[in-house]
């Protein structure tokens, strides 16, 4: 279950929630399960938050800091979470369904069997990243980053991607790419 006084203090006002965050850097942020449905977070730190089973459906985390963070099983549908800094953070089993993730960092992140159906990824940055496994059905990846990201068995049927930027991924070994056929090799 989340810290009660944490959850408290991030709906009330993300200003003084980064300002606390600043006085304790250590402090471990338990927002596990939370009920976070439609808040306006943007800008708020939230570095190495366990956000696992978090409801964040149409929340607002743009620009927010959830680098390191787990928001594995969360619960994303149609969250903002556009120009948020999400390197390196886990979101095994998310559901991100149109979720707006335009100029997201993505970068490193697992991504494995997330689901990204109808995901506005513009500009996003998903080098490194895995998407084993992941849904991204009708996704917008218009001038996405996908260097070595790892797209093995993921599912890009619609998905609105070019060939180049499927070329610089690391593996789409079992994908099905956007036109429905399935890619039997790594690349």
């Amino acid at each position: 279950m989340a810290n009660q006084k944490q959850l408290v203090l991030l709906r009330l006002d993300v200003a003084a929630w980064n300002t606390w965050r600043g006085m304790n850097p250590s402090q471990l942020i338990d927002l596990t399960y939370a009920n976070l449905i439609g808040e306006k977070l943007t800008g708020a730190n939230l570095l190495g938050a366990n956000l696992t089973d978090a409801m964040l459906v149409d929340a607002t985390l743009s620009y927010t800091n959830l680098m390191q963070a787990n928001l594995s099983y969360a619960n994303l549908i149609h969250a903002d979470l556009s120009h948020a800094n999400l390197a390196a953070a886990s979101l095994v089993y998310a559901m991100c369904m149109e979720a707006n993730l335009t100029g997201v960092n993505l970068a490193g992140a697992n991504l494995i069997h997330a689901r990204l159906t109808n995901a506005n990824l513009t500009d996003a940055n998903l080098a490194g990243a895995m998407l084993i496994g992941a849904t991204l059905t009708d996704a917008n990846f218009d001038h996405a980053q996908l260097t070595s990201a790892i797209l093995t068995e993921c599912m890009l049927t619609r998905a609105n991607i070019r060939p180049e930027q499927l070329f610089a991924c690391a593996s789409l070994k079992g994908a099905t790419l956007p036109d429905g056929a399935l890619f039997h090799q790594d690349s």
